[in-house]
C-alpha cells in the first residue's frame, strides 16, 4: 500500500472509533480489551496518536517517551481524542518523503513507517471501539487487513521481543482466501523467521485460513480462534494466542 492509502486509512479509522465511542460513551466495556471502558481505549489511543505526531512533526531521531495519558472523560475526552487523530493525519500529510525521525521496525522511509504503523494501530482500535457496540466491529477491507497481517508478522514478529518461539523448529502457514497473500513463519527457540510465499510453498506442521479481514482481526486476538480454519497442528495457533500480544 502506498503512504496516501494508509494516511487515509487512518484518517477513516480513526473517524470511526470516535463515532463508536460517542455512540457507546466512555464508560462501556470492551470486550475485546477485558478489563478496558471506552475511556481507557480513548485515552490510549489519542496518548499513541500524539506520541506519534511528535516523531513525525519534531523529525526526532531519538526514542522519546509517549506522554501521560490525559485525565479526561465524556465529551471532553472524545473533544481530545478527536483533535489528536487530526493532528496526526495533518502531520502525515504535510511530513516531506524524506522525513527523517526515529522508527521502531524496517520500512522504507520513516514516513512510509508512521504511516502504515498508526492505519492499523487505529484499525484494531476502531474494532475495539466498535465491539462495544450491538452490531459489533464493521468490516476491514481486505487489502488493508492483510497489509496489517504482513506487519504484525513481519514486522512486530521479526524483533527480538517476539515471545512466539517453539522448543523444536515448526512451521505455520497463514492463508488469505480472498486475496493471494500467503506467508511462512519458521518457528524455533530464536524469534520467528517470516517470508512472503504462495500457498504452494512447502509443507508446513500447520495452516491457518481464513478471509484477511478474519485472519487480521483473529491474529491481533480481537477474534476467537473459530473464526479462521486451522489445518495441522491446532496447537500452534493457541501457543499464537498465549504468547503473541505487543
Amino acid at each position: 500500500m502506498r503512504i496516501t492509502e494508509h494516511v487515509d486509512a487512518l484518517e477513516t479509522a480513526g473517524a470511526a472509533l470516535a463515532a463508536a465511542a460517542e455512540t457507546t460513551g466512555t464508560d462501556a466495556e470492551v470486550p475485546t480489551c477485558p478489563g478496558w471502558r471506552v475511556r481507557d481505549l480513548l485515552r490510549h489511543t489519542t496518548t499513541v496518536h500524539r506520541w506519534a505526531t511528535g516523531f513525525v512533526a519534531g523529525g526526532h531521531t531519538a526514542y522519546r517517551p509517549p506522554g501521560d495519558e490525559p485525565a479526561l472523560d465524556g465529551a471532553a475526552l472524545l473533544a481530545h481524542y478527536r483533535e489528536g487523530h487530526t493532528a496526526l493525519v495533518t502531520a502525515l500529510r504535510a511530513a516531506p518523503e524524506s522525513l527523517a525521525c526515529w522508527t521502531f521496525m524496517p520500512a522504507p522511509s520513516p514516513l512510509a513507517f508512521w504511516a502504515r504503523r498508526q492505519a492499523h494501530e487505529t484499525t484494531v482500535h476502531r474494532a475495539d471501539a466498535e465491539s462495544a457496540l450491538p452490531a459489533g466491529p464493521g468490516p476491514v477491507e481486505a487489502r488493508l487487513a492483510a497489509d496489517g497481517v504482513d506487519e504484525l508478522l513481519t514486522g512486530f514478529h521479526g524483533r527480538d521481543r517476539s515471545r512466539v518461539r517453539t522448543e523444536d523448529p515448526r512451521t505455520l502457514r497463514i492463508r488469505a482466501t480472498d486475496t493471494s497473500d500467503a506467508w511462512t513463519v519458521r518457528l524455533s527457540a530464536a524469534p520467528p523467521v517470516t517470508e512472503r510465499a504462495g500457498s504452494a510453498a512447502g509443507p508446513a506442521d500447520a495452516e491457518i485460513a481464513g478471509t484477511a479481514e478474519r485472519l487480521y482481526l483473529t491474529l491481533w486476538n480481537r477474534l476467537p480462534a473459530t473464526a479462521v480454519t486451522v489445518t495441522g497442528d491446532a496447537e500452534l495457533l493457541r501457543l499464537w494466542r498465549e504468547t503473541s500480544a505487543i
